[in-house]
């Protein structure tokens, strides 16, 4: 039920932002924790994001001028900020959330978290010290993010030929390297090592099943009568050799691997082929991962674009005492600096 309220509980949020900045107190009147272009941002939008954040943290929300407090008052600010800087540009390049689309979402989730009960809603609202125009309003920062990253994701696509060199390029992705059902025991000395072998040389099934679970340091060997099934490539090189180049159901003498220590080994099946899926049959997978790479890259730049141009441009002036610490605009600018 608490679903609903998930995009308004700030310690879910405080640890994704990324706002801009700014100097100076023109602007300001004295209601206000920052501005924003021409948003204005209230002190009560921040006593509201840290009531939440209180509620949250309860009794482990660190007090009044510590260090933790002064961190989770700046990473509010900043969510506030961002919130702004999001409204602002989506404003100036024209994409618009109506009260409709806002009454409508809400109405989709007060159907999905509560049967469409009206009661049950204001119910929840009060639980959580919240009011019906805070959800709206944080209903309203998420559908104008959805749209701006719609805008900014939908011309995006992924060509057959960017899907063929992916596939190229991550070979191991998509093929399976020659494997071989073996049986072996590991040792830590010689003299033992030799034994095994001449006991498994002149015993049968049985014999290593139970030289196995009696001395094997191998987990995957010890209780499987020393069976398992090794990919070319994936053990240590002197085994990996016995196992890919050993007479099917013959007993190599004892190998030596300084990490390990002794080994036996018998092959217990021809080698199984290399094997490599189509691309035909993971082009749409490959498509899905490339696109969502995209997307994810075009959001990010996107976002940090929108921080520099309000860092750069001075659009965001803070009240005393609310500036964020560290400021959020020293990577912005150490960025700008550095290409």
């Amino acid at each position: 039920m608490r679903s609903l309220f998930k995009f308004i509980l700030p310690i879910l949020l405080l640890a994704v932002l990324v706002a801009g900045c700014g100097g100076g107190s023109a602007g300001l009147n004295s209601q206000d924790v920052a501005v924003v272009g021409k948003t204005h941002i209230s002190k009560a939008d921040y006593d509201t994001l840290l009531a939440q954040a209180k509620r949250s943290l309860g009794k482990t929300f660190p007090k009044q001028g510590t260090a933790e407090f002064a961190s989770i008052k700046s990473k509010a600010v900043t969510l506030l900020v961002q919130q702004a800087e999001r409204a602002e540009r989506a404003s100036s390049e024209g994409i618009k959330v109506t009260d409709k689309q806002v009454s409508d979402r809400l109405a989709s989730s007060k159907k999905r978290y509560f049967k469409s009960s009206e009661t049950k809603y204001r119910k929840q609202l009060k639980q959580q010290h919240l009011t019906d125009a805070q959800v709206r309003n944080d209903i309203r920062s998420e559908l104008i993010y959805e749209a701006i990253v719609n805008k900014i994701t939908k011309s995006l696509s992924v060509s057959n030929g960017e899907v063929h060199d992916y596939y190229i390029a991550h070979p191991q992705l998509y093929s399976k390297a020659q494997t071989r059902d073996v049986r072996h025991i590991l040792v830590k000395s010689k003299p033992l090592a030799q034994s095994i072998y001449s006991q498994l040389t002149a015993g049968n099934d049985k014999t290593w099943c139970t030289l196995a679970k009696k001395y094997s340091q191998d987990p995957s060997s010890k209780n499987a009568c020393g069976k398992l099934t090794v990919s070319k490539g994936q053990t240590v090189p002197n085994f990996d050799k016995v196992a890919f180049s050993e007479k099917t159901k013959v007993i190599h003498a004892p190998i030596h691997d300084a990490s390990y220590g002794w080994f036996v080994i018998e092959p217990l099946s021809g080698i199984h082929p290399r094997t490599t899926t189509p691309e035909k049959q993971v082009a749409s997978t490959i498509k899905d991962t490339l696109l969502t790479q995209k997307k994810n890259q075009a959001i990010t730049d996107w976002f940090n674009n929108l921080s520099k141009s309000f860092c750069s441009g001075g659009k965001i002036k803070y009240q005393v005492g609310y500036k964020p610490s560290p400021d959020p605009c020293a990577s912005t600018t150490s960025t700008n600096t550095s290409t």
